[in-house]
């Protein structure tokens, strides 16, 4: 997915953020009418481990640069034997399981958001037409687990979260979608199957995961030119979904407490506001 050669007008932009760098530069260009930005959430060269990354400053770098629209690709394990290596899923739900990450951009402010639904149901609708329309096996639901990472699951973990019913696991889903939310950023997921996870009687290789990864990486960016070309349909209408607006209402301390530096710094996600 590191491929841009499907974009036109192609640029390199580097952004600061109130939360420091994000993971690289930004890839800009445009297809189909529509304005693109790319941003290796673990680095070129996949620098960064799941529990280093910059999440913050990965969204609001995002969020800067006009983005709306977020379709994180992910490498899964599957926990489902009906959930098959190659296979693509777009998941509606996250159980967290990370422990040393922040997921909030608020820490000086308290701000109380739902986030019953995590995924966009617009974009995820897109994005589960796009896959069913290019032919590829799918599923149009399933929980993902996001757990800490950097190395897999022990057995037993992977067999309990089977009793517990989810359904893949990965590590990178969170807090990248309630960052989205917080930002009003509408976020959909592609996820690519490439195992079965430690609970199948075969083992998990880290070279088969690569090599399936690897597999997956023409289905990706064919559902992604696929989803773009749907999007471009809706440009200019607004957003129906509720992400544009998921702070509505949610920002519980008062307005004349919060002191002027986070008022500045949070000017992009919070100044429509107050």
């Amino acid at each position: 997915v590191y491929d841009a050669t499907m974009l036109n007008d192609v640029s390199e932009i580097e952004v600061d953020t109130p939360f420091g760098k994000p993971s690289d530069k930004i890839t800009v260009g445009n297809f189909n009418g529509m304005g693109i930005a790319f941003l290796p959430r673990h680095g070129k060269g996949h620098r960064y481990s799941p529990t280093s990354l910059n999440y913050r400053a990965n969204i609001h770098a995002l969020k800067q640069i006009g983005v709306e629209y977020i379709i994180a690709a992910s490498a899964v394990g599957s926990l489902r034997q009906e959930y098959k290596p190659l296979d693509i899923v777009v998941p509606d739900q996250i159980f967290d399981r990370t422990k040393h990450r922040v997921s909030t951009f608020f820490d000086d402010i308290v701000v109380h958001m739902g986030f019953a639904d995590p995924f966009c149901s617009e974009l995820s609708g897109i994005l589960a037409a796009a896959t069913k329309e290019c032919g590829y096996s799918h599923h149009t639901k399933g929980t993902y687990v996001c757990m800490e990472g950097p190395q897999f699951s022990t057995r037993a973990e992977s067999n309990a979260y089977r009793k517990m019913g989810f359904d893949i696991i990965g590590m990178t889903a969170l807090p990248e979608a309630k960052l989205a939310r917080e930002a009003e950023i509408c976020y959909g997921m592609i996820a690519t199957v490439t195992d079965y996870d430690v609970w199948h009687k075969e083992d998990v290789t880290i070279e088969a995961i690569i090599a399936n990864a690897i597999a997956n990486e023409a289905a990706v960016r064919d559902i992604i030119r696929s989803t773009i070309k749907k999007l471009a349909e809706k440009d200019g209408q607004d957003r129906t979904c509720g992400c544009s607006n998921a702070l509505a209402g949610a920002i519980t301390t008062s307005i004349d407490v919060i002191p002027q530096e986070s008022r500045e710094r949070l000017d992009l996600l919070i100044g429509k506001y107050i």
